[in-house]
């Protein structure tokens, strides 16, 4: 194969706009690098931001989006020892050459063993949403068994991910999700208690179901006026991870109150630790395959789209119309 299937951003702006179809020549793998079929490419909010040019990351245009995928290597770059041609493999995909295509690029270093219990898709779920949410809980939050855990977007990707996760780990999970069919998703899950924020206070329902304490891990990808509401039910010594912005708003934080009522904020960009501990990052992988043998975890995938229907399903992430995970299979 010298040319490949791939969408490309060629203008900034929402995905249906800022998405094009093309063929284009199969990249080479670098240094490095890995030259995989994708088998599974999950969409993710950061492609979206990428589209609309608001993210941290600002490749050049054009680029393929997609930073998270399942692929069988093909071909490996100079000075690769850790995989071989043939093995299945899941990661982060090394832009411009992202998973919404046929062919992807991957680093060695951002490239683990995809655990045999899972799929092609369900294995492409399996990186982002729940390092992030390990991370999150475990290496930030130091959650314990027993402690209320509350999980802000419940039934998106992020959120559903946390809830495996704070489930696994012998905590209370309180879910916040907006409908009755994201609540729905998110009960099926395996949160204890869920709050459709379109009829109830969470802030209420945490105070009810914790005896007036409050939550001792309260995991927020959303930011804004939900940030400000949580922090009223924060219990005493209790940690609120600030994972992101997906409301749009990036709050300010009162610290006087943070004193007063004496709990952490904990900043959470787990992109770091692929620089900075790329050994931790490994050893995550590690436990969440075991977490999957062991049957504690497994992505749930509510949408397999074909490649051509991309732009439909990258959008409606971005307007917040999906649950789980939504995975691309070219």
């Amino acid at each position: 194969m010298t040319t490949m299937r791939a969408w490309q951003v060629t203008r900034l702006g929402e995905p249906r706009e800022a998405l094009a179809a093309v063929d284009i020549e199969v990249p080479e793998p670098g240094p490095g690098s890995l030259l995989v079929r994708v088998l599974g490419a999950a969409a993710n909010f950061p492609d979206v931001l990428m589209c609309r040019g608001e993210y941290q990351v600002k490749p050049p245009l054009p680029f393929t989006p997609g930073v998270e995928l399942c692929g069988e290597v093909v071909a490996t770059g100079e000075g690769v020892t850790s995989f071989a041609v043939g093995d299945r493999v899941l990661g982060g995909a090394r832009l411009p050459h992202g998973g919404f295509a046929e062919l992807a690029v991957m680093d060695e270093a951002k490239t683990f063993p995809a655990p045999p219990g899972l799929d092609d898709v369900e294995a492409a779920s399996l990186f982002i949403g729940y390092q992030t949410g390990w991370f999150g809980l475990h290496r930030r939050a130091a959650i314990k068994a027993g402690e209320t855990l509350l999980v802000h977007a419940a039934a998106g990707g992020v959120g559903s991910a946390a809830i495996q996760l704070g489930k696994a780990a012998g905590a209370r999970v309180i879910g916040v999700a907006g409908g009755p069919r994201k609540a729905a998703y998110a009960r099926e899950l395996g949160a204890d208690v869920v709050v459709d924020r379109h009829e109830q206070d969470f802030v209420e329902v945490v105070k009810a179901e914790t005896g007036g304490r409050g939550a001792d891990v309260i995991y927020d990808p959303v930011g804004g006026q939900t940030y400000q509401r949580s922090t009223k039910c924060v219990a005493f010594e209790g940690r609120i991870v600030v994972v992101g912005f997906a409301g749009g708003e990036i709050q300010s934080v009162a610290l006087n109150h943070a004193l007063v009522k004496n709990y952490s904020i904990l900043g959470l960009h787990w992109g770091l630790y692929s620089d900075r501990d790329p050994a931790s990052v490994a050893a995550c992988h590690r436990e969440l395959t075991r977490l999957v043998e062991d049957g504690l975890i497994r992505p749930f995938v509510s949408e397999r789209l074909p490649l051509d229907e991309l732009p439909d399903g990258l959008q409606r992430l971005g307007d917040g119309d999906t649950v789980g995970r939504l995975v691309v299979v070219p």
